[in-house]
C-alpha cells in the first residue's frame, strides 16, 4: 500500500466525511483541557497539533483538507491561471539589483529567465568578467523549499558566508565559500538565525544560534574557519526570552554589535572586529522601557532612542564614554509630529528616514552645519521613500527608493552637496502598464471613538465614486508594523477589473508614531479590529465601494485582525482571506514552549495574568467562533510555520465547519513544504496570489 494510501485510510477514521467537491472534511472532536492559572478550557481540536508533522492522522487530515480545495477551487481553475499569466507576464524575468561599490567590488543581484531563485554576484569596479558568489537556483536542486538569506562577503573579499534554509522553517545553515574556486569550504553549522557577520581577521564568523525547541535566538557564538564547530566559543548568552537577539556590523566596520530589543527595551554589546576574542561590551546597560540602535563613525556613536522621545531622537556618544547614558548627548531632539525611522551616517552629511502624517521621507543634513536642512521632494499623495544600500561612509552620494501605489519602485541617487537627484532605475512592470492610468489618493477615515485613520487607495483612472466597485481591503496592524503604500504589479490584475484597492494604516501599526502602536496592543488591541471595520465603513458611505462587494485581506498578525473582523463584522464582508493567520491566542501565548511566545508578552499581554487572560479571550478568533453565519473564507498555511503553528489555522477552520450556520466557502490550504512566507521561488509565489485574486473573483462573479 503506498502512503498516500496508508495516511488517507488512517484519515477516514477522523473524519465524519469524505473530502469531495461537495463535502468538505469534518474533524472529528476529541475533549482537551488547556490549563491556566484561571481555570481550564476545552479545546476539542487541539489533537491537530503535531510537533513532530508525522502523525498519520493529523497529516490525513490536512490532506483531504487540500484536497477538498484542489476539487473546489478547480471550478475556477481557469480564472487562477489566467490571473498567473497575467502576474508572471509582467515580471522582467532577467532582471537585476543596480549594483551598489563596496571596496574594489560592484555587487548585485540578478534574476535569470525562467529561473525561480537569485543570483548573488559582482564585477571588479575596474571592469572585467563577473564572479557569481551564490547561485540560488544551483544550490536550491530539485528542493521544494529554498531560500537564500544573508550572504556576507570577508573584508579582503575573498570568501563568501552565507545562510540557507531548505525546510521553511527559518531555521538556517551557515555555509562558506572560496570565491576564486567556487568551492565550499568543510565549515558547516546548522540550526542558525539568518545572521552572519566577518571579523577583520578574515577567518571568524560570528552568528546567532537558536534554541532547537523554542526556535529562541539565544546565544551568539563565533566560528574560526577549519576549525571543528562543536567547539566554537559561546561569546553571549541571553537569559531574558522575552528578547529578540540579532548581530551587526557597524558602517564603518569597526565593530561588532549584539543588539538585544524586547518590545519596550533594547541593550547593544560591542566587539571591536579587530579584536574578535575581545569580550563584548557595554554600550549601554538595558532600563525598561528605553529602547536604542546605534551606528558608529570617526570615533563616535550615533543612537536612535526613544529615552524620554516616544517617536525617538538622536544622540552621540564617544568611544571613551561607552557603558554611561549619562554621557550621551542630543543631536536631533524628539519631535512630537515626526517619528524618526532610520538614519544613515556619512563622513560630511547625516540622513534621516522619518514619518510625518504616516508617510517616510528623507532628510539631509550636513556635519558642519554649512547647508540648510533639506529634505527629498515627492510629488504624490502617498507614497514611501526610504534608504537603498549605502556601503560606503566617506561620499556625498545618498541612494534611495521611492515607490507608491502607481509607481513602481525606483532606485535613486542624490547628491547631498548639490541636490543633483539622478534616476538608476525603475522596477521593469511588463504587460502594457501605463502609470498614468492609474490614481492614487490618501483619505481619512474616522473611528468610533473619533481617531482619524489614514488610507491609502489606488484605482483605474475613470473610476466612478458610485458605490458599485469591488473593494480590495488590506491590513496589518501589530509589532508597530507599518503598511507602507509600496508599488505592487500584482494589484494591476484587480484595478483592470474595477476594483479600488485599500490599505488601511490602523493602530497596532507604527504609521502615525510610537502612540498609534501603544493604541494598538496590549489592553487596546481591540481599537485594531474596530479601526479596519470602521475604514470599511467609511469606504462604503464615502462610495468607493459597494456593500456587497467587500473582499478583506491580511496575513500573519493581520490574519488575526481577519479572524477578529470574521467574529465581530463578519456581515460587512462578501469574503475573507487569512494568510498564516495568528488565531489561537490564549492557547499559544499560554505555551512557552511554542516558538517565540515569550518573545510577545510585551505585544499581546502574558495571559498568566488575570486581566490579560479575559482580555486576550474576549478577541481571540478561535475561542470566539461561534453558531451564525460567517463571510465565504480561504485560509492558508505552511506545515513547517515557524512563525505560526499550522495548527493554529488547522483548528479554527475545523471549528468554524462545526460551528458556522451558512454554506459560503470555508477554503484551507496547507502548503505541505513551506513555512511562514509561503512557497520560496517568485513564480511559485505568483502561483499563490493568483489563487488568492481567483477565490475572489469567483465569489464576485457569483453574485
Amino acid at each position: 500500500m503506498s502512503v498516500t494510501r496508508s495516511l488517507l485510510a488512517v484519515c477516514l477514521s477522523v473524519l465524519t466525511a469524505v473530502a469531495s467537491a461537495s463535502v468538505p472534511p469534518v474533524a472529528e472532536p476529541h475533549p482537551f483541557e488547556v490549563l491556566s492559572p484561571h481555570g481550564a478550557r476545552n479545546d476539542p481540536y487541539y489533537w491537530l497539533r503535531d510537533d513532530s508533522r508525522k502523525d498519520p492522522k493529523v497529516l490525513g487530515y490536512l490532506q483531504a483538507e487540500n484536497a477538498y480545495f484542489k476539487a473546489q477551487s478547480a471550478v475556477y481553475a481557469p480564472k487562477t491561471q489566467q490571473l498567473y499569466k497575467e502576474l508572471v507576464a509582467r515580471l522582467k524575468q532577467d532582471d537585476s539589483t543596480v549594483p551598489y561599490k563596496k571596496g574594489d567590488w560592484l555587487y548585485y543581484t540578478r534574476f535569470e529567465k525562467g529561473r525561480e531563485y537569485p543570483v548573488e554576484a559582482r564585477k571588479p569596479v575596474a571592469g572585467g568578467a563577473e564572479q557569481i558568489l551564490v547561485d540560488g537556483n544551483r544550490e536550491a536542486g530539485k528542493q521544494a523549499f529554498y531560500q537564500l538569506a544573508e550572504v556576507e562577503v570577508s573584508p579582503d573579499a575573498q570568501r563568501v558566508a552565507y545562510l540557507e534554509d531548505r525546510s521553511g522553517r527559518r531555521q538556517y545553515t551557515l555555509k562558506v565559500r572560496d570565491i576564486a574556486s567556487g568551492k565550499n569550504l568543510k565549515d558547516e553549522i546548522s540550526g542558525l538565525s539568518n545572521e552572519v557577520v566577518w571579523a577583520n581577521d578574515n577567518k571568524t564568523l560570528f552568528y546567532v544560534e537558536n534554541d532547537p525547541v523554542t526556535l529562541l535566538s539565544t546565544k551568539v557564538k563565533k566560528h574560526v574557519l577549519g576549525s571543528d564547530p562543536k567547539t566554537d566559543t559561546v561569546v553571549y548568552t541571553e537569559p531574558d526570552h522575552s528578547f529578540y537577539l540579532t548581530i551587526a556590523k557597524t558602517g564603518d566596520e569597526r565593530f561588532i554589535t549584539i543588539n538585544l530589543a524586547s518590545t519596550t527595551t533594547g541593550e547593544i554589546r560591542v566587539i571591536d572586529a579587530n579584536q574578535p576574542d575581545a569580550a563584548p561590551r557595554l554600550l549601554a546597560p538595558r532600563a525598561a522601557p528605553i529602547k536604542y540602535e546605534a551606528d558608529h563613525m570617526a570615533g563616535n556613536w550615533v543612537i536612535r532612542t526613544d529615552w524620554d522621545a516616544p517617536n525617538y531622537r538622536l544622540m552621540t556618544v564617544a568611544d571613551e564614554d561607552m557603558g554611561d547614558r549619562s554621557k550621551w548627548k542630543e543631536l536631533l531632539a524628539h519631535n512630537p509630529a515626526v517619528f524618526v525611522e532610520g538614519f544613515a551616517l556619512f563622513k560630511r552629511y547625516l540622513a534621516i528616514n522619518e514619518r510625518s502624517e504616516g508617510l517616510l521621507r528623507l532628510r539631509v543634513l550636513s556635519w558642519d552645519g554649512s547647508q540648510k536642512p533639506t529634505f527629498i521632494d515627492a510629488d504624490e499623495p502617498a507614497y514611501v521613500a526610504g534608504f537603498d544600500v549605502n556601503a560606503e561612509q566617506d561620499t556625498d552620494t545618498l541612494r534611495y527608493h521611492y515607490s507608491s501605489l502607481t509607481t513602481p519602485n525606483s532606485v535613486y541617487e542624490v547628491n547631498m552637496r548639490s541636490g543633483e537627484r539622478k534616476l538608476l532605475k525603475q522596477q521593469a512592470v511588463l504587460g502594457g502598464f501605463v502609470r498614468d492610468n492609474y490614481v492614487t489618493e490618501r483619505v481619512w477615515a474616522t473611528a468610533r471613538d473619533g481617531v482619524k485613520i489614514p488610507v491609502s487607495l489606488v484605482y483605474r483612472k475613470g473610476f466612478k465614486r458610485d458605490g458599485s466597485a469591488p473593494l480590495y481591503q488590506y491590513a496589518y496592524g501589530s509589532y508597530g508594523h507599518s503598511s507602507d503604500p509600496y508599488f505592487r504589479s500584482s494589484a494591476l490584475s484587480l484595478l483592470d477589473r474595477g476594483f479600488v484597492y485599500a490599505i488601511a494604516h490602523i493602530r497596532g501599526g507604527q504609521e502615525m508614531g510610537r502612540d498609534w502602536y501603544e493604541s494598538g496592543k496590549l489592553q487596546r488591541k481591540r481599537n485594531t479590529f474596530n479601526d479596519f471595520a470602521d475604514v470599511t465603513d467609511y469606504l462604503v458611505a464615502e462610495r468607493y465601494a459597494a456593500r456587497d462587494k467587500v473582499f478583506a485581506v491580511g496575513g500573519s498578525a493581520g490574519g488575526l485582525l481577519i479572524g477578529a473582523i470574521a467574529n465581530q463584522a463578519g456581515d460587512k464582508y462578501r469574503g475573507l482571506v487569512a494568510h498564516v493567520p495568528f488565531v489561537d491566542v490564549v492557547t499559544t501565548m499560554l505555551d512557552e514552549s511554542i516558538p517565540l511566545t515569550s518573545n510577545e508578552f510585551d505585544e499581546w499581554g502574558n495571559p498568566k495574568d488575570k486581566a490579560a487572560y479575559d482580555y486576550m479571550l474576549g478577541y481571540s478568533p478561535y475561542d470566539n467562533v461561534s453558531a451564525k453565519a460567517y463571510p465565504a473564507m480561504l485560509v492558508t498555511t505552511g506545515l513547517h510555520d515557524s512563525q505560526v503553528q499550522y495548527f493554529e489555522p488547522a483548528k479554527w477552520v475545523a471549528k468554524l465547519r462545526a460551528s458556522k450556520t451558512d454554506r459560503n466557502p470555508l477554503l484551507l490550504k496547507i502548503n505541505m513544504q513551506a513555512g511562514h512566507g509561503g512557497k520560496s521561488g517568485r513564480f511559485a509565489r505568483q502561483q499563490e496570489v493568483a489563487e488568492e485574486y481567483g477565490f475572489i473573483l469567483h465569489l464576485l462573479e457569483k453574485r
